[in-house]
């Protein structure tokens, strides 16, 4: 008798874990949001998609700093912000088409052999991104551990948890804002109830968080590699 009552229980989900899972819904965003903004570092890889246009992130944030590659359509370039400075670092063909219209850039049409000659300049360069430059808002923000998180852990609408998952290799357990219209964040059931996985509302990206409390150091480039326009960015 007491093998048959053991083959009919139902195994508990939450054995072994760090019991997160047994918490509402509220709770259990709640919990990681705190254990979020509680921690000192972290890597957040994956997509966004922000004003029709979709970034795809490769980022190291710290409560300092960020460092990190953004891609753009078929751009790419890299962030580093460090003691409270900007830098935008790219290739030829990033700066190039900053002057062509055509490519999103900030020119008036396709780039000239002056644009290209001043893009060759500024190739593999760390660029200061002045704080009065329109770009600077928008760049920061991809280094900002703070704000990202604040903007991207919240989730709209109704709650309701309870599927059991894996991400990082970790048992989850999911916290859905209308059922999954409003965003799904798939919470850590291991160790430190860390966000590890998040599927932004309106199928507007997928983000990955790992890393957590890595200990990441950002160094400030060499003078050398360089370069300061002062209170603007070249708009070609």
């Amino acid at each position: 008798m007491t093998g048959l009552v053991g083959c009919g229980a139902e195994e508990d989900p939450d054995a072994g874990t760090n019991g997160v899972g047994k918490l509402s819904a509220a709770k259990i965003q709640r919990k990681a949001q705190n254990a979020a903004k509680s921690a000192d570092s972290l890597r957040l890889t994956g997509s966004v998609v922000s004003k029709g246009a979709t970034y795809k992130l490769d980022m190291k944030l710290t409560e300092d700093g960020g460092s990190g590659e953004v891609r753009l359509k078929n751009r790419t370039f890299e962030l580093l912000r460090v003691d409270g400075q900007l830098y935008l670092k790219a290739d030829a063909d990033f700066w190039a088409s900053q002057g062509d219209s055509s490519q999103g850039g900030r020119g008036q049409g396709k780039p000239d052999s002056a644009d290209e000659l001043a893009a060759d300049k500024l190739d593999g360069k760390y660029v200061k991104v002045p704080e009065g430059d329109p770009a600077y808002k928008q760049l920061s923000g991809f280094t900002d551990k703070g704000l990202l998180l604040d903007g991207l852990l919240t989730l709209h609408g109704t709650l309701s948890a309870g599927e059991r998952g894996t991400a990082d290799g970790k048992r989850t357990v999911e916290v859905s804002g209308d059922k999954g219209a409003g965003g799904t964040l798939h919470v850590s059931l291991e160790g430190t109830a860390y966000p590890l996985r998040l599927e932004r509302a309106g199928g507007a990206g997928t983000l990955l968080l790992t890393d957590w409390d890595k200990d990441f150091v950002f160094r400030k480039p060499d003078a050398s590699h360089t370069v300061d326009y002062g209170k603007q960015l070249p708009t070609s």
